[in-house]
């Protein structure tokens, strides 16, 4: 048990890393696939040779996509304050080394961001009224200029050093053949959700060097390739049972097409001995890849076809085509095999789901295999789907539990989200895969869980929407929870002011801040009404904060105490009639 204990705990930790690392990639992808893009087309040996667009090649390597990272990471420790530190910092180490600095960037990102919390920590509290504008923006820009001068002389030469060691050993894996035996690692790893860690973490900073240099690279293909898992998918549409036969040619679309590789994981999770087929379809791929000289231009992400052809240079086509096929076919009849020796009828998808859910739940103690607080089901009004990088599948995972929602009738706003973002609020229903509550429960502890093999294909969407629309969700006056958060009656009493807040539109806030003073005055009520950005909001009991459905989330994780208000149209909802009409008789 102990054992157990430790390695569940040891692979949290590393998916914890993996995540922070792929964390600030991710968020920038598509500034990699400019940078792809631009390179693709414009330098000598690209489709359209341009040399003045290709001057754009260089300065986006060196600078742009490496403070894109320190940016991101800064953020992620300390929001806009820890950006701009982390994003000053990098400067140091981007400057004072030859090389790509993606590696510093993500150090040096962080690293910025936790300095300026930390100075913010001791700080904020004792600066006297009036001096806040001037401490926080000295305290920041001095703080930056310390670690750009620490970057500089110190951290850069040393990651350099270390970036170029590395880059020594990939090549000497490559000049050796000796690259396709990295997917023994790679493709067990991605189905235990590390596989944004390795690509966006690991590869994509390497690949990025050798593609600078030699126009393309074979890493971006090393996860990204999409032929394993097609290979395993194919497999059960022709030989399997149950849902896996009927669902896999869905599965197919979505993995192949869409990118999504978590799609068939549960699929090699349901017969162990498929990790043999995706782990021979990934080594038979990369070496087709390596023996016809395949690379891409740039990180494809997701793992689509579509995206992986579109970063592939004009000689690389074949190449890469074929490692693609290649390492589905193998994969195909290694998976073929084990299948069709399997003699157990119990071959269903949504059973074996259930089935290992049932023995997980039991193992913690919980009745009737269910995730999460019994208890709390009904304090939900929100549902959160949480995965590494909180999109791809758990968009795709969100948009099918909000369909069912919407189909029962039940308001409640349905979103997605990394893990890394989740705030802590009992009133949340968190959705996350097996592999990744650990990390899930330690960020939003309060939270109601419910634990799912398939973001795509769960039989406990069914449960959550039959529970939601049961009695559990009902308050003592018999009304469901879904018409108090739309009509807020249980929490007027202690509104005070009502604050439109937004992301986006902020010309439909305040048109819609016009409309609701416009109500409250021929109402006679009256009360403030203010318009704030989203992330500026305060977390205040008193307030009435009412936002577009599709905001609505982000709103009350920045303040989770306050009355929220859904609504699909700012400017002419029918619910401010009704909202005036409440606080009138309150």
């Amino acid at each position: 048990m102990e054992t157990t204990a430790k390695k569940s705990g040891l692979k949290a930790k590393v998916q914890r890393l993996g995540s922070h690392l792929s964390g600030m990639v991710m968020p920038n992808i598509g500034a990699f696939i400019a940078w792809g893009v631009i390179t693709a087309l414009f330098i000598e040996a690209g489709y359209f040779p341009n040399e003045q667009l290709a001057s754009l090649v260089g300065p986006m390597l060196t600078f742009l996509l490496p403070l894109l990272i320190a940016y991101t990471g800064g953020s992620m420790v300390h929001g806009q304050r820890g950006a701009v530190v982390g994003a000053i910092a990098a400067m140091g180490v981007i400057v004072g080394s030859e090389v790509p600095m993606f590696i510093g960037a993500m150090i040096m990102g962080p690293l910025g961001g936790w300095c300026i919390k930390k100075f913010d920590d001791m700080f904020q509290s004792r600066i006297k009224a009036g001096f806040e504008m001037l401490v926080n923006n000295f305290s920041s820009g001095l703080i930056g200029f310390a670690l750009a001068v620490l970057g500089f002389y110190a951290i850069g030469p040393v990651v350099s050093s270390l970036t170029e060691l590395m880059a020594a050993g990939v090549e000497t894996i490559i000049n050796m053949r000796l690259l396709p035996l990295a997917n023994i690692f790679i493709e067990p790893a991605k189905i235990l959700f590390l596989n944004n860690a390795i690509n966006h973490g690991i590869l994509t900073p390497l690949g990025a060097d050798q593609a600078a240099e030699a126009g393309k690279s074979i890493l971006f293909l090393l996860e990204a390739n999409p032929g394993p898992g097609l290979g395993v998918l194919l497999a059960f549409t022709l030989f399997g049972k149950g849902s896996a036969k009927s669902s896999a040619p869905g599965a197919i679309i979505i993995q192949f097409l869409g990118g999504i590789h978590e799609i068939y994981f549960p699929y090699v999770m349901m017969k162990p001995l498929l990790f043999l087929a995706v782990i021979g379809g990934g080594v038979a791929g990369t070496f087709t890849f390596q023996l016809l000289g395949a690379g891409l231009r740039a990180a494809a992400s997701p793992g689509s076809i579509i995206a992986i052809l579109a970063m592939t240079p004009p000689d690389s086509m074949f190449a890469v085509i074929a490692g693609v096929v290649v390492g589905a076919v193998v994969s195909f009849l290694i998976a073929m095999v084990i299948i069709k020796a399997d003699n157990n009828e119990e071959d269903d998808l949504a059973a074996t789901q259930a089935a290992v859910q049932e023995a997980k739940s039991a193992s913690k103690g919980q009745a009737g295999g269910q995730n999460g607080n019994q208890e709390m089901f009904g304090n939900v009004n929100k549902i959160i789907f949480a995965c590494d990088a909180g999109m791809g599948s758990s968009a795709m995972g969100a948009s099918v539990l909000r369909d069912k929602v919407k189909k029962a009738g039940i308001n409640i706003p349905v979103s997605n989200s990394a893990i890394n973002n989740l705030s802590d609020d009992a009133n949340a229903l968190v959705v996350t895969q097996e592999e990744l509550y650990d990390r899930a429960s330690q960020k939003a502890p309060s939270a109601t869980f419910v634990q799912v093999e398939n973001f795509m294909n769960s039989p406990r969407y069914d449960e959550i929407v039959e529970r939601l629309s049961d009695g559990p969700t009902a308050g003592a006056d018999g009304k469901k929870l879904s018409d108090d958060v739309v009509e807020g009656v249980a929490d007027y009493d202690r509104v005070d002011h009502i604050v439109f807040a937004y992301e986006k539109g902020k010309g439909s806030a305040n048109m819609g801040a016009t409309v609701m003073k416009k109500v409250l005055k021929e109402q006679g009520v009256n009360l403030p009404v203010t318009v704030a950005m989203i992330g500026e909001l305060k977390d205040e009991p008193s307030a009435m904060i009412v936002t577009m459905q599709t905001e609505t989330v982000h709103a009350e994780q920045q303040a989770p105490s306050a009355v929220h208000v859904p609504v699909a149209d700012m400017v002419t909802s029918e619910k401010y009639d009704k909202i005036v009409a409440q606080l009138k008789n309150k």
